[in-house]
């Protein structure tokens, strides 16, 4: 008998991973989307390299997460990846709504309540490493 737990753990690692895998593909292949990262991290007194970051998040994490390896780490990274987008890209929109009347943070919400759901719940049965 299929282990429906486990499946919907893959299916949430799978559709999550490959969904955010997109966004950190697409700052691979413009590396300059980083200088809009930079200057916003150092308008807030950060480090402008912490923006190398958003390719552990986006590109390390969600790789974690398809293959089921370390998926707890993965979903916190992109967790905390997910929280330094909101905060300086999106902050002005926390209790905004979006042109169809859904919250205008729809998408990164998802992302980071999904991320947030396999750090609690693990990666499941069917996983490289399942934990």
């Amino acid at each position: 008998m299929v282990n429906l737990d486990a499946l919907g753990k893959l299916l949430l690692r799978g559709s999550l991973g490959g969904m955010m895998l997109f966004h950190g593909v697409n700052k691979l292949l413009h590396p300059a989307s980083l200088n809009f990262i930079g200057g916003k991290l150092a308008a807030m007194g950060l480090p402008e390299q912490l923006a190398y970051g958003v390719y552990a998040g986006e590109v390390l994490a969600p790789l974690l997460l398809i293959v089921g390896l370390f998926s707890r780490v993965g979903g916190l990274l992109i967790v905390i990846n997910m929280l330094f987008a909101i905060a300086l890209a999106h902050g002005g929109d926390l209790l905004s709504l979006g042109g169809h009347g859904g919250w205008a943070l729809e998408l990164q919400g998802f992302y980071l309540f999904a991320a947030l759901a396999i750090v609690f719940m693990g990666s499941g049965r069917f996983a490289v490493r399942p934990d």
